[in-house]
């Protein structure tokens, strides 16, 4: 799994003119599912999603989750994060695990950040999705859960 988390002050997704997602201060979590991954790649993720300490403490360091500042996510599913855009113009996206198994990977992530007592709105899967956010710092945090970057 791959995420980019962008440290917001306010964010929301909305679909055909809708808000479906908002929220305040937390991440913004670009979440894309590769081929094979397993529970055990959204439980890597959740864990640092919800352990990251990149919020400033009383002493302006980045030591605090989103857990210690009353944060929330908002969680949403991005299968162009796993294109492959090193050969020609247009990226290929074979790495991009099929929506049947992405879809419930990305449930997954968003039950385990909630079952650590976080808030979590969501984006709607398999739609266009238009994303606004206020990125704040900017932080901006890459993960991969084969840790290959």
């Amino acid at each position: 799994m791959r995420c980019v988390i962008q440290r917001v002050t306010r964010a929301s997704v909305d679909v055909a003119g809708e808000t479906v997602g908002r929220i305040e201060k937390g991440f913004l979590v670009l979440l894309g599912a590769q081929t094979g991954d397993t529970e055990a790649d959204a439980r890597y993720c959740a864990d640092k999603i919800a352990g990251l300490r990149v919020f400033e403490d009383d002493n302006g360091k980045l030591n605090l989750a989103l857990s210690d500042v009353g944060g929330s996510v908002l969680l949403v599913s991005q299968f162009t994060l796993l294109a492959d855009a090193r050969h020609g113009r247009r990226p290929d996206f074979i790495q991009a695990a099929r929506p049947e198994v992405a879809e419930p990977l990305c449930d997954t992530v968003k039950a385990m950040l909630e079952a650590r007592g976080l808030h979590v709105e969501t984006g709607r899967f398999r739609t266009d999705m238009q994303v606004s956010l206020v990125n704040d710092g900017p932080v901006t945090i890459l993960l991969d859960s084969r840790r290959t970057f």
